[in-house]
């Protein structure tokens, strides 16, 4: 990978919320959740998580006073493998329906994520944060993976991308990261066309730098509308297993970067 300089600017900002008013998304404007309330934000939609696999806790914090817990245990919000995948049990956050990412826009996320030490290793799919192009109900491209993904299976952290029959791996560290907070920094821009783009940054160092499509292209072959929207989830997403599993969450954004050239 060439070595090249980008400048990646998260700026830190709070969206106060209060009763049930929609969250929104304005032009250079960034959402934030650092989990420090009891009950989680309106900012997140919590149909792929039972109310059991999360709490908000104070005894790991990467800043301020508190931060998200998530345990998965077997067969919560299970669903069954269709076209000969292996049947997936979840428990995530998926970002509310009014900040879903448009096609061709530029977006900022930030998120940080600790893996306790006794986390189990498993070489079976295990998803920690994804970007899913979205699918009409019906479709053949419902059951499709996600265009982008941070991955963590068999000791491996890595981020890839998935906009056809293949997973293309961006970037892959085998050095162990349990116990250690990850900053993770992404700067997307989601479309088939050439002008695609992916920044991803860890504990500010550079670790992907990606021009081209990011999404599946869209016709009736596919079953994608045009233009597309993404939406993004963070959690634990996993193929069945025994296991319970336990990650850690803190200060998440969000910014759509309108002023930005594509």
């Amino acid at each position: 990978m060439k070595t090249l300089t980008v400048v990646f600017v998260i700026v830190q900002s709070v969206l106060f919320i209060s009763g049930c008013s929609e969250p929104r998304l304005t032009p250079n404007q960034p959402v934030q959740d650092s989990f420090e309330t009891p009950r989680l934000s309106n900012l997140w939609e919590t149909d792929k998580i039972i109310s059991a696999d999360w709490r908000i806790q104070q005894a790991l914090v990467r800043n301020g006073r508190s931060a998200l817990r998530i345990t998965l245990h077997t067969s919560d919000v299970f669903e069954a493998g269709r076209h000969g995948d292996s049947n997936s049990e979840r428990a995530e956050l998926t970002e509310a329906e009014s900040l879903i990412s448009r096609e061709g826009d530029i977006y900022s996320f930030a998120f940080s994520m600790l893996i306790p030490q006794d986390f189990p290793i498993v070489t079976k799919r295990l998803i920690i944060a994804q970007w899913k192009q979205e699918c009409p109900g019906g479709q053949k491209c419902d059951d499709n993976g996600p265009v982008l993904a941070v991955r963590y299976i068999g000791g491996m952290l890595s981020v890839t991308q998935t906009i056809g029959p293949r997973r293309t791996l961006l970037w892959e560290s085998n050095k162990d990261v349990r116990t250690k907070w990850l900053d993770f920094k992404f700067r997307a821009c989601f479309t088939p066309e050439s002008k695609g783009s992916i920044i991803v940054y860890l504990n500010d160092s550079l670790i992907v730098q990606y021009s081209g499509p990011t999404a599946y292209q869209e016709n009736d072959s596919t079953g994608y509308p045009s233009p597309s929207r993404y939406y993004f989830k963070m959690g634990l997403y996993r193929d069945t297993m025994a296991e319970p599993m336990t990650i850690y969450i803190d200060d998440y954004s969000k910014e759509w970067l309108a002023d930005e050239k594509k």
